[in-house]
């Protein structure tokens, strides 16, 4: 766990990790690139309940933080495709961490 040392480091860089991955949607989607590169509508149907809007809106954001990368390909009509970055691919042990913590609430919340 973090000293009480480096308190006001600790607690900017948590911030940090907090505001470049908050909301309900952007561990989703990094989790949906995470499998190979995907057009947007992929993504879409991937994460389950998000609308257009908010998907372009959290890509953008992602983007913004160099978790993710926007590539239009030059055909009639133009194709985009999303890719997770090497720095986004930094998060893998973090979304696998969240994914057993979750099945344990999961199992002691909910007894499923």
């Amino acid at each position: 766990m973090l000293t009480r040392e480096g308190c006001p480091e600790s607690v900017l860089a948590i911030k940090d990790a907090i505001e470049a991955l908050e909301g309900r949607w952007k561990l989703l989607i990094l989790l949906s690139l995470s499998n190979g590169d995907k057009r947007f509508k992929q993504i879409s149907r991937e994460v389950a309940g998000i609308t257009d809007k908010m998907l372009s809106k959290e890509l953008k954001l992602l983007e913004a933080n160099k978790l993710v990368t926007r590539t239009v390909i030059e055909t009639f009509p133009p194709t985009v495709k999303y890719s997770i970055t090497d720095h986004g691919m930094t998060l893998e042990s973090l979304l696998q961490e969240l994914h057993r913590w979750g099945l344990k609430h999961r199992t002691e919340v909910i007894g499923k």
